[in-house]
């Protein structure tokens, strides 16, 4: 009887068909290629979101730069077309070299180099262009092993499977619990051992020459990043200190940013995310600024309501008022209060501020805090956020923002909030003014010279009109007295008030105003 040949399963398509030990190998590069594909990415944008700011700039146009240079990794890949096994392998080990060690690079080259973009974004292109040229060449090698419809499903299921693992890894594990150059190292030695794996499932299309001088490489490769990854801490200390004047005493990578505490024989100064939050030489005088001139035109505050300041400095000014009750403080990131509770140099600036019995500590989102129903008014509401460098940050100086803030004063609450420099981001500190207007308060803005920072803006605000204090209510400050509180609102024509949009949650206008206006001076 004659047999149908189309009937008779091809030994040759069941092979290729099922999946077997060396395709599944293969596969699992795939997921490795996608999962530190995304997170050198994700290290990337994040570590210039630290140095330049603006995250949502930073991470647009590195999301974009290097989706474009994986496209071009992808058009390169038609141009191998010899030993396709062993190209993979080499360009593995070339990515893992350059992924691993990336960060540390991009640390030193921002301390060191006045050509930063310049090498963040050819890090970028070189890394994209070796992973766009892994997946295609993978794919080329699989064709063996599977049917071309299971083939492309396959490794594209895969590929999206590691996208989303190293996205979720990076924000909850990697950056939190491991920082920038650890990560950056680790994912580097993950590529390396898939390129070393490599040499024995692809040992069929590899001459045993090849093999050998691979596995060479490959274990080069892998003790240079062994070393990077053993000494990452202090490697992370180098690129870290050479971005700083001063030595660094504390340093601390949070869910959150980076904290830094820098420390020379006469001041102490806080970084967060490479931006300069205080100096112990001069904060005196922000914090006097702050605190004092809301206390000022208050009635016998008791209740009083601090958004951010985790560092407890302005908090040690709002303890100073016999009258005080109670304070809530609000700070988004636990790690900041910790490192005030317990570095002695921070203990003894903010006098224990922290550890008063009267202060009650929150840790969430002061904006998802706010919006709550049952929140008694507050007498005095001091908001000591860092500067709106991103749209994050910029959330917290909107008129949704301050609307919220609104309803929980009463009609005698006075509000005091940090508002950047007016001469130096003369369009954000007025765009500061002018939403707290539209958010239905009063204002008074005015401002101080702090020399750490330069001229700094504040705004008071209350639910009414009101005169603009004169005088402390209590002796004994370094800075303000009868004298100088009435100059703080006083303004130069250069610094003075010019007409600028108001900072709307679904625009974020403040964030460019901001961006703009410090590019000048940097």
């Amino acid at each position: 009887m004659e047999t149908d040949p189309a009937s008779t399963p091809n030994l040759g398509e069941k092979r290729r068909g099922a999946l077997n030990v060396k395709a599944a190998l293969l596969l699992l590069s795939v997921l490795v290629v996608a999962t530190s594909g995304l997170v050198y990415e994700l290290l990337i944008g994040t570590l210039a979101s630290y140095v330049l700011g603006d995250s949502v700039t930073q991470f647009s146009t590195t999301i974009g730069t290097y989706l474009f240079a994986m496209g071009i990794g992808s058009y390169l890949s038609k141009f191998v077309d010899r030993s396709v096994a062993a190209r993979f392998v080499e360009i593995e080990l070339a990515a893992a070299i350059a992924g691993g060690f990336a960060a540390p690079t991009l640390f030193i080259a921002y301390a060191y180099s006045t050509h930063f973009s310049l090498v963040l974004y050819g890090l970028l292109i070189l890394i994209g262009t070796l992973v766009g040229l892994e997946i295609p060449l993978l794919m080329r090698i699989l064709r063996e092993e599977l049917r071309f419809e299971e083939l492309v499903a396959q490794v594209l299921t895969v590929d999206y499977i590691g996208a989303l693992i190293g996205s979720l890894l990076f924000a909850m594990v990697l950056v939190p619990h491991f920082g920038l150059n650890r990560t950056s190292m680790a994912f580097g030695l993950l590529n390396c051992a898939v390129a070393m794996m490599s040499t024995w499932a692809l040992r069929h299309l590899l001459t045993r020459k090849q093999r050998i001088h691979l596995r060479i490489r490959g274990l080069i490769v892998a003790g240079c990043l062994s070393a990077g990854l053993w000494n990452a801490h202090h490697l992370t200390a180098f690129a870290e200190q050479s971005i700083y004047a001063d030595p660094i005493v504390f340093a601390k990578q949070t869910p959150f940013q980076r904290i830094v505490l820098t420390q020379n024989p006469r001041s102490v100064q806080l970084f967060l995310n490479g931006n300069l939050q205080f100096s112990s030489r001069d904060e005196y005088r922000y914090h006097e600024a702050l605190v004092h001139p809301a206390f000022s035109v208050a009635e016998s505050p008791e209740r009083v309501l601090i958004l951010g300041g985790g560092d407890g400095l302005a908090l040690r000014e709002v303890l100073r008022y016999p009258s005080v009750r109670s304070v809530v403080l609000v700070e988004l990131d636990p790690e900041v209060v910790a490192m005030a509770k317990n570095v002695s140099t921070l203990r003894a600036l903010n006098r224990d501020s922290l550890l008063d019995p009267r202060v009650e500590l929150v840790h969430d989102d002061a904006m998802v805090w706010l919006d709550q129903e049952h929140l008694k008014p507050f007498d005095i509401l001091i908001i000591d956020f860092p500067d709106p460098n991103n749209f994050s940050l910029g959330k917290l100086y909107t008129s949704r923002f301050y609307a919220l803030v609104r309803h929980t004063m009463h009609a005698e609450s006075v509000l005091a909030v940090q508002s950047t420099s007016p001469y130096f981001a003369r369009r954000s500190y007025w765009c500061i003014v002018n939403t707290i207007e539209q958010a239905g308060l009063y204002t008074a803005p005015y401002h101080a010279v702090v020399p750490s920072f330069g001229d700094w803006g504040f705004v008071l605000a209350k639910r009414h009109p009101f005169d603009t204090p004169q005088a402390p209510k209590i002796e004994g400050l370094k800075f303000l007295n009868e004298t100088t509180m009435p100059l703080l609102f006083v303004f130069e024509p250069d610094a003075g008030s010019i007409d600028v949009e108001v900072n709307r949650l679904n625009t974020q206008k403040l964030v460019r105003y901001y961006a703009h206006d410090w590019a000048q001076w940097n």
